[in-house]
């Protein structure tokens, strides 16, 4: 189902591939609407326990495709430099293949809680505060990863 890594010589070890993740502020959620259209967002993120969590609004064009088509991608870009004089550039990335769905409860508590601690771990008694209030209007999704390949170039 999911084709090898052309370039085998850079693929990132499993610790590596997560400690980018872990690492990362931000990625690309890639989501395919019913129609066949192609739909990728930038988003924030925890990386909890071998899944992908972020949060939004209860509705939107990302849930919309959720809802329709679990399966999505998810990519994130690590440290990058430019090499100009040899053109080409050191990065390291991620790509991850899942399927996304909402959580509920304690589940979605604890989200909640490490991306503040995540974004803002000065301010979690104010942001726990501030999930609490928010809790029915934000929506927590899940990517339960299928597949996950890193790859980098030093």
């Amino acid at each position: 189902m999911f084709k090898q890594m052309r370039r085998c010589d850079r693929q990132a070890g499993v610790e590596d591939t997560v400690a980018i993740l872990e690492k990362c502020e931000y990625g690309v959620l890639s989501t395919v609407n019913p129609d066949s259209v192609p739909y990728g967002v930038p988003l924030s993120y925890v990386y909890k326990e071998g899944s992908i969590y972020f949060h939004s609004a209860g509705e939107g064009h990302k849930l919309d495709n959720i809802t329709a088509n679990s399966k999505v991608s998810f990519c994130v870009v690590g440290d990058k430099k430019s090499l100009p004089e040899k053109f080409t550039t050191n990065y390291e990335s991620v790509i991850v293949f899942g399927k996304a769905s909402p959580v509920q409860g304690p589940e979605k508590e604890a989200v909640l809680l490490a991306l503040i601690s995540k974004y803002a771990p000065e301010h979690m008694v104010a942001g726990a505060e501030y999930a609490r209030k928010a809790g029915d209007k934000t929506t927590v999704i899940k990517v339960v990863i299928e597949h996950i390949t890193g790859k980098v170039r030093a």
